[in-house]
């Protein structure tokens, strides 16, 4: 059988690697680390467990244990997953990804979301497109229409207010910025 570890702010590949090494470092053999789980072949004793904890906290990492926590960094996973780490922009809306990845009902996933995190799943998403639009401008690689397909944003107009909304500025104002105020995943 396999254990299932849910580990919070577990944001991009760095951070698999750092807590792969972790494991590897306290001899805990894993089947696989993906962002924000680790898979084990057996259980860990509460020592070990307490002792895990203790360094992936040194780290910036959480391991969590109750269900709800452990559903609300599935979600954000998600999220994250699919806006920063998937270039496939989704064919379904958001609710119906969370929906069917999750196996739960989309308004108890939003309202779970929203009583923890004090921040509605929608906000969240924003949050995330918004910073992934940042950091394509930023590198200039693909066109604003190109920005806008990915991320599913209808038009170049609707994204574009969108971020003057969220930044106070438009697109062109932030490609001529020297020192963007861009953020990384693990501090949204």
């Amino acid at each position: 059988m396999t254990k299932t570890l849910h580990i919070k702010n577990m944001v991009c590949p760095r951070c698999i690697t750092a807590v792969e090494n972790v494991f590897q470092e306290m001899k805990i053999s894993t089947d696989k680390v993906e962002l924000g789980q680790v898979y084990l072949g057996e259980e860990l004793s509460e020592k070990l467990r307490n002792e895990l904890d203790q360094k992936l906290n040194t780290l910036g990492f959480e391991l969590l244990s109750s269900s709800k926590s452990q559903l609300i960094s599935e979600i954000k996973t998600a999220i994250i997953q699919q806006i920063h780490h998937n270039p496939e922009p989704l064919t379904v809306n958001f609710s119906d990804f969370l929906s069917e990845k999750l196996n739960y009902d989309y308004p108890y996933l939003s309202r779970l979301f929203s009583a923890v995190e004090g921040i509605t799943i929608n906000r969240f998403i924003v949050i995330q497109k918004i910073e992934k639009v940042k950091e394509l401008l930023f590198y200039g690689e693909i066109s604003t229409t190109e920005i806008a397909h990915q991320l599913n944003y209808n038009s170049v107009a609707y994204l574009s207010g969108v971020f003057k909304k969220e930044t106070g500025m438009t697109l062109t104002q932030f490609k001529e910025l020297r020192d963007p105020n861009r953020k990384g995943i693990d501090d949204l």
